[in-house]
């Protein structure tokens, strides 16, 4: 594989090796971005549920939805699963935010006596391309996993479907927790790279040191892919998040875009209309044919603009299809404030 040549300084565009293009329908990707955690002790439930997006009530064997949890001003600084495994939960952070993550989560968890959050040294995630490596791990029980959020109990962890993308192709994780690591040598490996363009083309949002606490849940479409729990009651940011939710109050949220460069853009990178910053670039990925895909949050009155990145003169974004609705968008009120 390619690496794409490194930006100067300054320059707008990711360090990502060249994704395939078209993603690769069969394989795996090791998931060296992530780690997984481990929150155990008498008091897990009641320390995720007052700071977690997710109902911990409905976490149950078989449902491993995910869940975001946020500032008192309802600002995203997590995005996550999170995975019932026996009395405890096991959640997946980004290893470049897992530190600061933790120690923000922490805070409230010293509330918790016996309670601990500790990484699972010796675990891993895979992506999976297509069904054919689940349906190997699976047999017959894949038929179980209907929708994202659908898991299923290994002897080695769990394996999860997540959302497809846009164009059709099914994706699996799976969670290695405890014990031998499954053998996935039978189909060919393939780079985390093609693992985050399958992310961009299925529209999940992914946060950075560069977007960390810069959005609403909402933004990000988190509740479009089954993050959001809006009657669970009360947790840190909710009363922002809920009020956004009930008032109708979103005014841009996530969409995903072409750029025919491989030059891609820098999460945080403005957005522009013109002059005017309508947004901001959330994640990138260069391909090998050429071009990048991201995904941007951008204001819902601009969308429909030429639209282009701030540092990237000339390129203008083609927008792309996200494998779910976004019906905010439709109805949402715009002012300037």
């Amino acid at each position: 594989m390619t690496d794409a040549a490194p930006p100067a300084s300054g320059d707008p565009r990711s360090t990502l090796p060249n994704a395939a293009s078209p993603l690769p329908e069969t394989g795996w990707a090791k998931l060296g971005n992530r780690v997984l955690v481990r929150i155990s002790g008498p008091g897990t439930d009641k320390f995720l549920q007052g700071q977690f997006s997710q109902n911990l009530d409905e976490v149950v064997a078989g449902y491993s939805p995910r869940a975001a949890a946020a500032t008192p001003k309802g600002r995203a600084y997590c995005l996550t699963r999170v995975v019932r495994d026996g009395d405890d939960i096991v959640m997946d952070l980004d290893s470049a935010l897992a530190e600061s993550t933790l120690g923000q989560l922490r805070k409230y968890l010293m509330l918790f006596r016996g309670t601990s959050a500790d990484p699972v040294t010796d675990g891993c995630i895979f992506g999976l391309f297509g069904d054919s490596d689940a349906q190997r791990l699976a047999g017959q029980a894949l038929s179980e996993l209907k929708k994202p959020g659908d898991s299923l109990a290994l002897d080695s962890g769990y394996l999860i479907r997540v959302e497809p993308t846009a164009e059709g192709l099914s994706r699996f994780e799976l969670w290695h927790t405890a014990g031998k690591a499954p053998a996935l040598d039978a189909s060919e490996e393939r780079s985390l790279a093609d693992w985050q363009a399958s992310e961009i083309a299925a529209g999940i949002a992914a946060l950075t040191a560069q977007t960390l606490e810069a959005f609403v849940p909402q933004m990000l479409n988190w509740q479009h892919v089954g993050g959001i729990h809006f009657k669970k009651g009360c947790y840190t940011g909710q009363e922002v998040i809920a009020r956004m939710h009930f008032l109708g109050q979103l005014k841009k949220s996530l969409y995903r875009f072409q750029l025919d460069t491989a030059d891609a853009p820098e999460p945080g990178r403005s957005i522009l209309a013109g002059d005017r910053s309508v947004g901001s670039v959330v994640n990138s990925v260069p391909l090998k044919n050429g071009t990048c895909e991201l995904l941007a949050v951008v204001r819902h009155d601009a969308a429909d603009a030429d639209l282009t990145v701030d540092g990237l003169a000339g390129q203008t974004l083609t927008p792309l299809p996200l494998p779910y609705a976004v019906p905010e968008r439709e109805k949402s009120p715009q002012t300037d404030t």
